[in-house]
């Protein structure tokens, strides 16, 4: 988002009005900077890491082992772990290859 974009919805925000009160309108704000490629592309990028960050963290739940196990079992830190489960951590291929193997899984990578 350009800084001045930013300038204007900070001085102008859209509004909405929900149960008598007055918010700032971050779905309008959103709507509208999807319109913009190189936004779009960083929001889906962001999106992608999200949903692996939830993967893993499910598979090790499910499991029911710490984010130290995990981590002992792949030969990282556990502050690693915790860095991949916020979608913090730029993840290789052997990374989550170690990941998938733990957890008696395959890894499945593929262009759609």
């Amino acid at each position: 988002m350009k800084a001045k974009k930013i300038k204007e919805y900070l001085e102008n925000p859209p509004l909405i009005k929900i149960g008598g009160a007055t918010h700032i309108d971050f779905g309008k704000i959103i709507k509208e900077e999807m319109k913009d490629p190189e936004f779009k592309k960083g929001v889906e990028l962001e999106m992608k890491k999200l949903e692996l960050s939830l993967d893993i963290i499910k598979l090790r739940k499910k499991k029911r082992i710490s984010q130290g196990r995990l981590a002992e079992k792949i030969g990282m830190k556990q502050s690693a772990i915790g860095r991949i489960e916020k979608g913090e951590q730029n993840l290789t291929i052997e990374t989550l290859q170690k990941i998938a193997s733990a957890f008696n899984k395959e890894l499945v990578v593929s262009f759609k």
